[in-house]
């Protein structure tokens, strides 16, 4: 049932190392509600996120259908990786559990792909890469996602990805400096591969960024990671 106003409300959340997020959005995908965030459960096993999930929802107010962001491979609502997480997660349908808790219909993307879909402008070549406890990325042509890329546990440099060498636990070994350099490389890099006409950053860690970066690659906010979630329902 939508508002009087015939108004559909989304609840939109984002499934992260370290923290789940929660808002509420309007069909334009403007936020109706403050964002909220709970640390992430440890371990962070798919009963307790949610928990945490239920928890956040109940202070969001109405909503009528679930859009979750999740930092793994995602097929049919079904989560197939989850490095950060837990081993638990592996073939878990995050959709329908989600869905019979909150008794409301639920679509179930990547993190980094709702991201994307919360930043890019539709136009090209169009890559995100998300800077947070892991190496996230997605890949748009014309706006069309490019499904499953999980490029963070691809081969970067030195025989490690570039989740070893751009994740936090890289950053808080190695240092700003050394996470900023490596990065630098990294865009480099991935131009040289995908021939982007963009490039959008996004992730907590972004706020550490040091370098100059190219006219073509932007930071995004955060936010973009709920505000996405609208356009799982667009199609």
């Amino acid at each position: 049932m939508a508002q009087a106003d015939g108004s559909i409300r989304t609840l939109t959340v984002d499934i992260g190392g370290s923290g789940v997020k929660a808002m509420v959005l309007d069909e334009a995908g403007n936020a109706l509600t403050e964002r909220s965030r709970v640390e992430t459960p440890q371990p962070p096993k798919p009963t307790a996120v949610i928990d945490a999930i239920a928890s956040l929802a109940a202070g969001q107010g109405e909503f009528h259908r679930v859009s979750v962001g999740f930092p793994g491979v995602v097929r049919g609502g079904v989560t197939e990786t989850a490095v950060n997480l837990d081993p638990d997660w592996v073939g878990f349908d995050l959709a329908t559990a989600l869905s019979q808790r909150l008794d409301k219909p639920t679509r179930v993307i990547n993190d980094a792909d709702m991201q994307g879909l919360g930043a890019i402008s539709g136009k090209g070549v169009e890559l995100v890469i998300t800077l947070g406890t892991g190496f996230g990325s997605a890949l748009f042509l014309d706006g069309k996602l490019v499904p499953n890329l999980e490029m963070g546990h691809h081969q970067f440099r030195k025989e490690e990805t570039y989740e070893q060498q751009l994740g936090r636990a890289a950053l808080e070994k190695g240092g700003q400096k050394k996470w900023n350099s490596r990065l630098e490389k990294a865009i480099t890099s991935l131009e040289h591969l995908f021939n982007y006409d963009y490039l959008y950053i996004g992730g907590g860690e972004t706020k550490k960024i040091t370098i100059e970066l190219p006219p073509n690659v932007k930071i995004v906010p955060n936010i973009s990671g709920l505000l996405g979630g609208i356009a799982l329902w667009r199609n």
